[in-house]
């Protein structure tokens, strides 16, 4: 058994870990997990704490995908709903579809129950009006949200600069491998915008023959490069796991033109080694670990490349 996440897995992280020592199959312990940061309003990139997009307006992406059948379920720009990734777990167990996007995604979430939810923070909301108001002439603020958005593109950077995802990868005692993502996606960015979040093989891919791999941070590169397929392809082809994330890794930093930041690559082979990169960042990230043999989960530093 193994467990990996983001430091923003925090708050549901020894719930997965809790569930995968009770026998838990991989998937539902991280899609456990992962409904706690969901719920936190402290993790501010995902779920309840998130940002909204530019007209004010909370769109929310999540994904699962089970390593043993690769089987995927995927919601993209999800109103008024707070637990996308149990949603899209939901989307593979009860659709013959692998992705719902908008309102159809909410449509079949109220079809089987989930409650719709006010899922803007206060503060965030404050703080995305603060940010409009900025940009914006009086006549425009009067008018708004009718008004051009495309001028206003280059207002998608968040005052933590947070352009982040919530991932969990891990391994259950039956060598199954599996990975959940959930996030509220870039702040101010163009309504309907999706991330690599809820796309397989950019942000997301796992094959328990394998390996698995998920990507943070600038999704816009990962979806060029469909990184976290190159990785575990690179373990298909008999790469090591050091050599399948670097060979990825060059692909997203020959990348040219378009929007060029951060991304985080967290990976794990079906070894039980793991690895987490950071290209192009200022310094380190952190990330959750735990493999049993450890007395608690254990906080660690990203490479950087």
């Amino acid at each position: 058994m193994i467990l990996l996440a983001n430091t923003e897995a925090e708050p549901g992280f020894s719930h997965a870990v809790n569930t995968l020592l009770a026998g838990g199959a991989a998937l539902d312990a991280l899609v456990e997990g992962i409904g706690y940061v969901e719920a936190a309003p402290s993790v501010r990139s995902v779920g309840y704490g998130g940002w909204p997009n530019m007209v004010g307006d909370m769109e929310c992406d999540g994904a699962v995908m089970d390593g043993t059948t690769l089987s995927v379920g995927s919601v993209g720009a999800v109103p008024r709903t707070l637990h996308v990734a149990a949603l899209a777990r939901e989307v593979m167990r009860r659709l013959p579809h692998v992705m719902l996007t908008g309102e159809g995604a909410r449509r079949f979430a109220s079809e089987i129950g989930f409650t719709e939810d006010d899922v803007l923070y206060p503060d965030s909301k404050r703080i995305w009006r603060e940010k409009l108001d900025g940009l914006l002439d009086e006549t425009a603020r009067a008018a708004f949200p009718d008004v051009p958005l495309i001028p206003l593109s280059n207002a998608i950077t968040d005052p933590e600069r947070v352009r982040d995802t919530t991932v969990f990868l891990g391994i259950d005692v039956g060598g199954n491998a599996a990975v959940v993502t959930s996030t509220s996606g870039w702040a101010w960015k163009y309504p309907g915008r999706l991330g690599d979040s809820p796309i397989p093989g950019a942000g997301f891919y796992a094959d328990s023959r394998y390996g698995v791999a998920a990507c943070t941070h600038t999704g816009e590169m990962t979806m060029r490069c469909a990184t976290s397929h190159a990785v575990v392809q690179g373990l298909k082809f008999g790469l090591s796991l050091d050599a399948a994330v670097e060979r990825a890794a060059e692909d997203l930093l020959a990348l040219k033109g378009g929007f060029i930041g951060e991304v985080v690559i967290h990976a794990l082979d079906n070894k039980n080694k793991h690895r987490v990169v950071t290209l192009r960042g200022e310094k380190p990230v952190s990330y959750w670990f735990w493999e049993p043999g450890m007395p608690a989960p254990e906080r660690r530093q990203s490479e950087q490349l």
